[in-house]
């Protein structure tokens, strides 16, 4: 994975409307990954359109998630494309995770 598949997974949450995305470069920090994006939605099925937009979006470039954790109903999702990590969240448990205090030392693109 390269730039162009962060970016269209980027196109793929503005154009649905994804609140705060972050992209971080993580590949100094962790080996499970390069880049870690994440972004929230304001409700259940915004979020459940965010991670349908991904899935589709990177599908049309023959990417498919080896893994996806989570569902709509528990707040978050992540989906894996191995050197990308995509987490999705309803605002407050973005709030709650605060996972960009965690890689806070990871290069924000």
């Amino acid at each position: 994975m390269d730039l162009r598949e962060v970016n269209l997974i980027k196109a793929a949450l503005e154009d649905k409307k994804a609140n705060d995305i972050k992209i971080l470069d993580v590949s100094e920090l962790t080996t499970i990954c390069d880049y870690m994006i994440i972004a929230d939605a304001s409700n259940v099925n915004l979020l459940d359109t965010l991670v349908d937009e991904v899935y589709n979006s990177m599908a049309k470039e023959e990417k498919f998630p080896k893994m996806t954790e989570g569902n709509k109903n528990s707040g978050w999702v992540l989906m894996d494309y191995n050197d990308i990590i995509v987490q999705l969240f309803i605002t407050d448990s973005r709030h709650f995770y605060d996972l960009e205090r965690i890689w806070c030392d990871a290069k924000e693109i």
